[in-house]
């Protein structure tokens, strides 16, 4: 006689992104990033369901954030990684797949204001 089996918990999208977002998350503290910011973008867009923001002290400290990430997620079973802007340094994205990873020079991230872009304030209104 067989002994019944606990039902075996499939893990869902959110339990894999939440752990790919932690993973994220630790390799850019442990490259010592600064601001870093997530937005959550699900149902807001087809192309990712979170943004990762972060912040590099010069060209060559966001590079080698950007390939470090590369390299822990290609480690941790999440395949190689599209990684575009590694040459300039001062904004390089990340493909994570369901997360998107910004690192930007600081004067970079300021002029591009994805968190601008992507929040939910409501727009000033203008009285006349």
């Amino acid at each position: 006689m067989s002994t019944p089996r606990a039902p075996r918990r499939v893990s869902s999208r959110r339990d894999s992104e939440d752990t790919l977002l932690a993973r994220i998350r630790a390799s850019l503290d442990a490259d010592k990033a600064e601001d870093i910011v997530t937005i959550d973008l699900e149902g807001r867009s087809s192309v990712a369901d979170a943004l990762v923001i972060a912040t590099g002290r010069s060209a060559r400290h966001v590079s080698a954030i950007a390939e470090n990430l590369a390299r822990k997620l290609k480690e941790a079973g999440y395949g190689t990684r599209p990684v575009d802007g590694l040459n300039q340094g001062d904004w390089v994205l990340v493909d994570a797949g369901d997360v998107i990873v910004h690192i930007f020079r600081a004067e970079v991230r300021a002029y591009y204001d994805l968190e601008g872009m992507w929040s939910v304030r409501e727009p000033t209104r203008v009285s006349a």
